[in-house]
């Protein structure tokens, strides 16, 4: 139990990057919500406003401190079904290893719960695929240090007001490499 306690926190601390949060819910043009966001990658929560500029599209701010982890991003539905919509992110995020981010979230409403309009979906579920640009990627004696990332994450609702959001991010220049975090 030890060993995997190490594994787990040597993974945890040892990230380097910021993702703009988004919501499990369709956005409301007008409305605004506001939250916290504790990231492993981060350490330090984050403050986030998403504002909804109308029921397709949202602008984002987060502010970390001091300024680690700060941001913005907008979110827009691309396709949208009873229980189901897709989403594509883009973010900027000022972190250790400062990225421009291109997501795409696909959202799913547990078909059993009884939705009306307008309600938040509580049992809700997300994959998705990320992009990361980091344009100061920190290699060591290389002149072009840009890293380009790729990968997955998987998330759940698991309240109105918590959840969660695992995924894996590779970058295939720097591979395992961990003097190329």
């Amino acid at each position: 139990i030890i060993f995997l306690l190490f594994i787990y926190s040597a993974l945890i601390f040892s990230s380097c990057a910021s993702h703009a949060p988004v919501l499990p819910q369709t956005p409301k043009g007008g409305a605004t919500n506001m939250g916290f966001q504790f990231s492993t990658e981060n350490v330090i929560p984050v403050v986030w406003w998403k504002y909804g500029l109308n029921s397709y599209t949202e602008v984002g701010f987060k502010m970390g401190m001091p300024l680690s982890g700060a941001g913005f991003d907008i979110s827009r539905i691309l396709m949208k079904k009873k229980y189901r919509w897709d989403v594509l992110n883009l973010a900027y995020n000022y972190a250790a290893n400062s990225s421009f981010d291109l997501s795409y979230y696909i959202f799913k409403a547990n078909k059993k719960e009884k939705l009306k309009i307008g309600e938040i979906p509580l049992r809700t579920k997300w994959r998705g695929f990320r992009c990361m640009v980091i344009p100061d990627g920190r290699y060591k004696g290389i002149k072009n240090n840009q890293s380009i990332r790729f990968g997955f994450m998987i998330g759940r609702r698991l309240g109105e007001k918590w959840g969660f959001e695992t995924g894996y991010f590779h970058d295939f220049r720097g591979g395992f490499d961990p003097e190329n975090i």
